[in-house]
């Protein structure tokens, strides 16, 4: 019998937890429930769960620290869930490791869909590894070429970098922040008419209407996702 997906719930609403752990159990998850950061990782080293689901504001640690330190020793997806919507808030638990944001109240599908979403996402490439391949695309690191559908992408160097990054965070939410650390580097983190530009030309080349992208999907106001699949 294959094992089931754990799932941690971090939340100091008891209400709230009792729903979640009511509803991920029914749909085949085994799930456990801390009320605090501090449990919560506690519980992850001794139970090593493959997703959590954190709420922000909570006694002892709050769900930005427990994100932090959660991406200090694991590269497990990590949903927040938060009545706090405004985009500062949503951009600070991203930057601290968060994958993806969900504002309360929320739909239960909706939950689900962006947790199988997360547990689709690939870990990140194994340093010796050269190829990486999903849905349409696949990129050989070695070569330095692209391709999509068997046709090859000509992308600048600059684009390439863009796309690997990209492609190796797939499903996850991208700040614009941490993209233009992570490919032009600590100087550009504000310089974000770079990365408009770029994504921007790179749609043109993977898209099939860049007008309405399938693939590198806009977050308003924060970042973007890519969906390669």
């Amino acid at each position: 019998m294959e094992a089931k997906q754990r799932i941690l719930v971090v939340d100091d609403e008891p209400q709230l937890t009792r729903v979640l752990r009511r509803s991920l159990s029914t749909n085949g998850y085994d799930v456990r429930v801390a009320g605090d950061g501090d449990f919560a990782l506690q519980t992850f080293r001794d139970w090593p769960a493959a997703l959590v689901i954190t709420d922000l504001a909570m006694p002892n640690m709050s769900g930005l620290e427990l994100c932090r330190r959660l991406r200090s020793i694991s590269e497990v997806p990590i949903i927040v869930l938060s009545v706090r919507g405004e985009e500062k808030t949503k951009v600070e638990a991203l930057d601290a490791g968060a994958d993806d944001y969900i504002t309360k109240p929320f739909g239960m599908e909706e939950l689900l869909a962006r947790i199988r979403a997360a547990l689709r996402r690939r870990p990140p490439a194994d340093p010796g590894a050269h190829i990486l391949e999903a849905g349409e695309f696949r990129i050989d690191l070695e070569a330095h070429t692209a391709t999509q559908s068997g046709k090859d992408l000509r992308l600048t160097p600059k684009e390439f970098d863009l796309m690997v990054h990209l492609f190796r965070n797939a499903g996850k939410v991208l700040t614009h922040h941490s993209l233009l650390g992570a490919v032009w580097g600590g100087d550009f983190t504000e310089q974000t008419e770079y990365l408009r530009v770029f994504i921007g030309q790179l749609r043109k080349k993977i898209e099939p209407d860049p007008s309405n992208p399938r693939y590198i999907l806009t977050e308003p106001w924060i970042g973007y996702r890519f969906n390669p699949e």
